[in-house]
Protein backbone atom coordinates (compact mmCIF):
# COMPACT_ATOMS: atom_id res chain seq x y z
CA UNK A 1 0.00 0.00 0.00
CA UNK A 2 0.99 3.18 -0.72
CA UNK A 3 -0.10 7.30 0.11
CA UNK A 4 -0.15 9.06 -3.21
CA UNK A 5 -0.92 12.86 -3.71
CA UNK A 6 -3.17 12.88 -6.91
CA UNK A 7 -1.76 15.38 -9.24
CA UNK A 8 -4.51 14.40 -12.36
CA UNK A 9 -7.76 13.44 -11.43
CA UNK A 10 -8.84 11.25 -14.12
CA UNK A 11 -12.48 9.88 -14.98
CA UNK A 12 -11.80 6.38 -13.94
CA UNK A 13 -10.04 7.43 -10.78
CA UNK A 14 -13.20 9.78 -9.41
CA UNK A 15 -15.19 6.63 -10.44
CA UNK A 16 -13.00 3.99 -8.49
CA UNK A 17 -13.12 7.12 -5.60
CA UNK A 18 -16.85 6.98 -6.07
CA UNK A 19 -16.81 3.88 -5.67
CA UNK A 20 -15.03 3.40 -2.50
CA UNK A 21 -17.05 7.04 -1.28
CA UNK A 22 -20.18 4.98 -1.27
CA UNK A 23 -18.70 1.60 0.27
CA UNK A 24 -17.92 3.53 2.95
CA UNK A 25 -20.88 5.59 3.52
CA UNK A 26 -22.71 2.53 3.50
CA UNK A 27 -21.09 1.08 6.31
CA UNK A 28 -20.75 4.18 8.17
CA UNK A 29 -23.51 6.24 7.40
CA UNK A 30 -26.55 3.86 8.97
CA UNK A 31 -28.63 7.19 9.87
CA UNK A 32 -28.96 8.06 6.04
CA UNK A 33 -31.47 5.73 3.94
CA UNK A 34 -29.98 4.62 0.43
CA UNK A 35 -32.05 7.22 -1.16
CA UNK A 36 -30.57 9.89 0.74
CA UNK A 37 -27.18 8.43 -0.01
CA UNK A 38 -27.92 8.00 -3.68
CA UNK A 39 -29.08 12.03 -3.98
CA UNK A 40 -25.57 13.00 -2.05
CA UNK A 41 -23.74 10.47 -4.46
CA UNK A 42 -24.80 12.59 -7.52
CA UNK A 43 -22.54 15.71 -6.22
CA UNK A 44 -19.62 13.64 -4.87
CA UNK A 45 -17.64 13.70 -8.00
CA UNK A 46 -17.84 17.36 -8.55
CA UNK A 47 -16.20 17.62 -4.30
CA UNK A 48 -13.54 14.82 -5.68
CA UNK A 49 -12.67 16.54 -8.67
CA UNK A 50 -12.57 20.36 -7.04
CA UNK A 51 -10.83 19.92 -3.54
CA UNK A 52 -7.38 21.46 -3.42
CA UNK A 53 -5.77 18.64 -2.18
CA UNK A 54 -6.44 15.09 -3.09
CA UNK A 55 -4.45 12.11 -1.35
CA UNK A 56 -5.44 8.40 -1.86
CA UNK A 57 -4.09 4.96 -0.54
CA UNK A 58 -3.33 2.63 -3.49
CA UNK A 59 -3.30 -1.26 -2.50
CA UNK A 60 -0.63 -4.04 -4.10
CA UNK A 61 -3.12 -3.79 -7.25
CA UNK A 62 -2.92 0.19 -7.45
CA UNK A 63 -6.37 0.20 -7.25
CA UNK A 64 -7.55 3.19 -4.58
CA UNK A 65 -8.94 1.75 -1.02
CA UNK A 66 -9.08 5.17 1.13
CA UNK A 67 -9.05 8.54 -0.02
CA UNK A 68 -8.74 12.18 1.50
CA UNK A 69 -9.63 15.67 0.55
CA UNK A 70 -7.91 19.29 2.06
CA UNK A 71 -8.83 22.66 1.42
CA UNK A 72 -6.60 25.17 3.24
CA UNK A 73 -6.32 23.38 6.38
CA UNK A 74 -9.29 21.50 6.97
CA UNK A 75 -10.19 18.12 6.30
CA UNK A 76 -13.32 18.14 3.61
CA UNK A 77 -13.64 14.40 3.14
CA UNK A 78 -11.91 10.70 4.59
CA UNK A 79 -13.29 7.97 3.06
CA UNK A 80 -12.10 4.29 3.79
CA UNK A 81 -13.66 0.87 1.36
CA UNK A 82 -15.93 -1.20 3.88
CA UNK A 83 -13.07 -4.15 3.72
CA UNK A 84 -10.28 -2.03 5.05
CA UNK A 85 -11.68 -0.22 7.60
CA UNK A 86 -9.76 -0.99 10.98
CA UNK A 87 -6.25 -1.27 9.42
CA UNK A 88 -4.49 1.43 10.05
CA UNK A 89 -5.64 3.72 7.18
CA UNK A 90 -7.19 6.53 7.97
CA UNK A 91 -4.84 7.09 10.74
CA UNK A 92 -1.95 7.21 7.93
CA UNK A 93 -4.26 9.43 5.73
CA UNK A 94 -4.76 11.88 9.02
CA UNK A 95 -1.01 11.50 9.48
CA UNK A 96 -0.11 12.80 6.78
CA UNK A 97 -2.74 15.40 6.12
CA UNK A 98 -1.77 17.01 9.66
CA UNK A 99 2.42 16.85 8.82
CA UNK A 100 2.05 18.04 4.95
CA UNK A 101 -0.96 20.24 5.03
CA UNK A 102 -1.31 21.48 8.50
CA UNK A 103 -4.78 19.82 8.99
CA UNK A 104 -6.54 21.25 12.00
CA UNK A 105 -9.88 20.95 11.39
CA UNK A 106 -13.11 18.52 10.54
CA UNK A 107 -16.78 18.18 10.43
CA UNK A 108 -18.27 15.21 11.40
CA UNK A 109 -21.54 13.65 11.16
CA UNK A 110 -22.57 13.46 14.99
CA UNK A 111 -24.20 9.99 14.19
CA UNK A 112 -21.01 8.84 12.89
CA UNK A 113 -20.19 7.88 16.19
CA UNK A 114 -16.97 5.30 15.14
CA UNK A 115 -15.48 8.65 12.62
CA UNK A 116 -16.17 10.60 15.73
CA UNK A 117 -14.65 8.25 18.41
CA UNK A 118 -11.61 8.07 15.65
CA UNK A 119 -10.99 11.95 15.18
CA UNK A 120 -10.95 12.25 18.97
CA UNK A 121 -8.80 9.73 19.64
CA UNK A 122 -6.35 11.51 16.91
CA UNK A 123 -6.21 14.77 19.07
CA UNK A 124 -9.48 16.79 17.46
CA UNK A 125 -12.00 18.45 19.83
CA UNK A 126 -15.43 19.80 19.11
CA UNK A 127 -16.07 23.51 19.18
CA UNK A 128 -19.36 23.97 18.18
CA UNK A 129 -22.15 21.57 17.35
CA UNK A 130 -25.40 22.05 14.90
CA UNK A 131 -28.57 20.20 14.41
CA UNK A 132 -28.78 20.27 10.64
CA UNK A 133 -26.02 19.51 7.91
CA UNK A 134 -24.92 21.43 5.55
CA UNK A 135 -27.95 20.61 3.42
CA UNK A 136 -30.35 22.11 6.17
CA UNK A 137 -30.97 17.86 7.20
CA UNK A 138 -31.94 16.79 10.74
CA UNK A 139 -28.18 15.48 11.07
CA UNK A 140 -26.03 16.82 13.54
CA UNK A 141 -22.56 17.82 12.57
CA UNK A 142 -19.48 18.32 15.40
CA UNK A 143 -17.13 21.10 14.12
CA UNK A 144 -13.84 19.51 15.76
CA UNK A 145 -10.44 21.07 16.06
CA UNK A 146 -6.90 19.70 16.63
CA UNK A 147 -5.45 19.92 20.48
CA UNK A 148 -2.32 18.46 20.39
Amino acid sequence: MRIIKVKERTEILINQLLEVWEDSVKATHLFLSDKEINNIKEYVPQVISGVSHLVIIENENNTPIAFMGIEDKKLEMLFIKNSEIGKGLGKQLLNYGIENYNVNELVVNEQNHNAKGFYEYMGFKTYKRTELDEQGNPYPILYMRLER
